[in-house]
């Protein structure tokens, strides 16, 4: 992350309540990987960084910022990995991410101005250019980019979303706790 950002992106920053990301792309590398599930089928499969993992969790726990995924895509393991860190908000199948995202916004009561959503492909434009703070991973295309008012170091499924938590915590005054809570900052 820079060591400075733009008075803007802290503001915008600062305000958010609710964190909606893509998955494929995002959460993940976009590739997409398929095994014999031994009854003459296919299971897909996808990997998940630890790292993004440990910053949602860091984000709900100091921040009480709540999680949501729109995914094009249906899978499992997209199931069972935001089962495990308590996404909020899970939609999947839905390569139209609008009408989720609306969905989500008249449920969560958060005005769009303090969601932060994170994207990498053209179907997450609809919604990077609604809310109050538009993201892209590095691996995004540059239409994607060009909406974005912050596009991470890192490509998805590589970190970015710990990026983009990093951020919203510093700008919240949050990064501080985390760092305590570790042992690497004490109180003095």
């Amino acid at each position: 992350m820079p060591k400075k950002l733009p008075a803007d992106l802290l503001r915008r920053a600062r305000r958010i309540r609710l964190l909606l990301m893509d998955v494929d792309g995002v959460l993940t590398d976009g590739l997409l990987y398929y095994a014999p599930n031994g009854r003459g089928g296919v299971v897909e499969n996808k990997g998940f960084d630890s790292q993004d993992g440990m910053a949602m969790r860091w984000i709900q726990e100091f921040c009480g910022v709540r999680l949501g995924w729109i995914s094009g895509r249906e899978s499992p393991a997209v199931t069972e990995r935001a089962r495990q860190l308590q996404v909020a908000y899970l939609y999947q199948n839905n390569l139209s991410k609008l009408a989720p995202y609306e969905e989500i916004v008249r449920d969560s009561g958060v005005a769009e101005q303090e969601i932060c959503y994170v994207g990498d492909d053209l179907t997450d434009a609809p919604v990077l250019v609604r809310v109050g703070l538009p993201v892209a991973v590095a691996n995004a295309r540059p239409e994607v980019k060009a909406l974005a008012r912050y596009v991470t170091r890192e490509p998805g499924g590589r970190a970015a979303i710990r990026e983009v938590v990093e951020l919203l915590m510093r700008a919240q005054g949050q990064w501080d706790n985390v760092l305590r809570k570790y042992g690497l900052l004490r109180l003095e």
